[in-house]
């Protein structure tokens, strides 16, 4: 009697919500024609939009690490490199 009850509950309360959602266009169906105030509205935000996207200055490249880097490269450090012979190292001892 419990369960008959709360199923009747939970189903009452989910009808208002099931009707307030808008229709939505199943696949395969074919759009819908707007009206003329519909498709001026549309022209109007895309134009508002690209105005916007106009109005923000461009910055050039920026360079995170510009502070933290020194003004010039230092240069790369270099190592004497050691010949190896066909027996072995350079350091090896003789025998």
């Amino acid at each position: 009697m419990r369960a008959a009850l709360a199923a009747v509950i939970i189903a009452s309360l989910a009808t208002p919500a099931l009707a307030q959602q808008p229709h939505m266009q199943e696949y395969g169906q074919p759009d819908k024609e707007k009206t003329a105030s519909q498709k001026a509205a549309d022209k109007a935000a895309a134009d508002a939009y690209q105005r916007s996207l106009s109005a923000i200055p461009d910055k050039g490249t920026q360079d995170p690490w510009g502070t933290v880097r020194s003004d010039a490269p230092k240069p790369a450090a270099t190592k004497t490199a050691k010949t190896k012979t066909k027996t072995g190292s350079t350091d090896a001892k003789p025998q």
